[in-house]
């Protein structure tokens, strides 16, 4: 289970797998766990465990394949190709939109903390 330190469970996650990548505990290609094994693992709700591997993907320490599953990568380790401005205009809207995303988590992440000390232990 990811411990609290104050940090969303999901870069908790996400972080753990990138210094297991880093490490070379695991490497490019292999398999990562499924969502389900991620819940499991770290006693987690599927969406958070759904987040982790979409942060590591959006961090480049992922890749997917539909019906296949999720498997190591190492940032910055893929060959360079030419792509269009419009595609890269696209790119960097959608890390805006990311960024913003990430930051609207954390503060649920936050409001919901919030909450739980709020209420009342029965």
């Amino acid at each position: 289970m990811a411990d609290f330190t104050g940090r969303a469970a999901y870069l908790q996650i996400a972080d753990e797998f990138k210094q297991k990548i880093h490490d070379g505990e695991l490497t490019p290609g292999d398999k990562l766990p499924s969502e389900s094994e991620l819940m499991t693992l770290h006693n987690v709700s599927r969406t958070v465990a759904r987040q982790a591997i979409s942060r590591l993907r959006e961090d480049g320490y992922a890749i997917s394949h539909q019906g296949k599953g999720s498997f190591a990568a190492m940032p910055g380790k893929s060959a360079a190709t030419k792509r269009s401005p419009e595609f890269e205009q696209i790119t960097e809207h959608l890390s805006e939109v990311r960024r913003d995303l990430r930051r609207l988590a954390d503060r649920m992440d936050q409001l919901e903390d919030l909450v739980r000390r709020q209420t009342p232990k029965r």
